[in-house]
């Protein structure tokens, strides 16, 4: 149990992502995720072609019940090479079955015999070679296969509800994952920011800051739910272009093109991703998120010293080829997100689940 004194979000709750508001109402079906591995597949989509020449040997790995950083270390130890040569483009869960890219730069070295791995967890896809290493967050986005197992569906509701995800997409909450063992990133964060702890390395570090952005935008993302607008543009709002890191403000209110547009998903609203600098909104949405995050004043101020600079974050996103199959006590969800988005993020618009051999989420 942790005491008021130790809550992560410290006078910013909620950061439990079960007790924030659902875009769609009241879940319609219940259920169990991640029973086996294969339940929870997923597929990275990279940018570009590998294009067959290059000092960066690029590996397809299908990985099971693994962590990517410990494969990222086992291609090091395999190939002789420092870790820090060994890169890939997103983390992915353990207790799944993903299919994701790696680099190695071998920068003269011979290449190893990489079917020689040794883990009967990994299976290779694809061996071949490029010009670049491959760079933290160079993705477009990820395919999911999802299967929910002991469903219980509260009579034909479940169909509706699905088809108006995939109408409407989904509120683009950062999962549970993002905040660690029971907020742990938070309480670092926390720590980090009133002056406190140990030195700690740099990737930890990003990774604390990020569990801290992810809070205030998630607290964004529900008070616009909350007022019925996380899926339509308010005045001032910055606009995020549809996948494009590119976006423009809003001069005032939006007029009947605007709103069309963000109806067929070409254009977001968004939200913050805190840091120094002049905020990118004003009128009604600068004075909802100001509100909003009055409270956060230690997290905002933290990030600030910190160096991060404003951001923003599409507050939707779009359930990409969304397609189901519902049979007698299952379903199997089919479906792409961009890159950052969570498919815990669609589940819990749908039911309310449990992880399989946890407690309920």
């Amino acid at each position: 149990m942790i005491s008021e004194e130790e809550t992560p979000a410290g006078g910013c709750e909620p950061f439990n992502v079960a007790d924030l508001p659902r875009a769609y109402g009241e879940t319609v079906a219940v259920g169990v995720i991640r029973a086996v591995p294969e339940d929870f597949q997923v597929d990275e989509i990279i940018p570009m072609e590998p294009d067959g020449t290059g000092e960066h040997c690029l590996l397809q790995i299908e990985k099971r019940n693994s962590n990517t950083n410990w494969v990222a270390g086992l291609l090091a130890r395999h190939a002789g090479v420092p870790r820090r040569d060994v890169s890939y483009a997103g983390m992915k869960d353990r207790n799944a079955v993903t299919r994701q890219w790696f680099s190695v730069r071998l920068a003269g070295r011979d290449e190893p015999d990489w079917h020689a791995l040794g883990s009967t967890d990994l299976r290779l896809l694809r061996i071949t070679r490029h010009g670049r290493k491959l760079r933290t967050g160079a993705l477009v986005g990820n395919r999911f296969r999802l299967r929910v197992t002991e469903l219980k569906v509260n009579g034909d509701r479940l169909g509706q509800r699905l088809q108006r995800i995939k109408q409407g997409g989904i509120p683009n909450y950062f999962g549970e994952q993002r905040f660690g063992h029971q907020g742990g990133n938070l309480r670092q964060a926390r720590r980090l920011f009133e002056g406190g702890g140990r030195r700690i390395s740099r990737n930890k570090k990003g990774i604390y800051l990020s569990a801290a952005r992810s809070l205030l935008f998630n607290r964004v993302l529900a008070s616009r739910i909350e007022a019925g607008a996380w899926d339509r543009p308010l005045s001032r709002d910055w606009m995020a272009l549809a996948g494009s890191r590119s976006g423009f403000r809003l001069d005032g209110p939006p007029d009947e093109a605007i709103l069309q547009r963000c109806r067929e998903m070409d254009i977001q609203p968004t939200g913050p991703l805190w840091g120094s600098g002049d905020p990118l909104v004003s009128d009604r949405v600068l004075r909802l998120e100001s509100a909003c995050l009055a409270p956060c004043g230690l997290w905002r101020e933290g990030l600030e010293r910190q160096g991060l600079k404003q951001e923003r974050r599409p507050l939707r996103v779009p359930a990409g080829d969304l397609s189901w199959e519902i049979g007698e006590g299952e379903m199997t969800l089919s479906f792409s997100l961009p890159k950052g988005s969570y498919a815990t993020a669609l589940l819990r618009e749908l039911i309310d689940y449990r992880v399989a051999g946890a407690g309920s989420e």
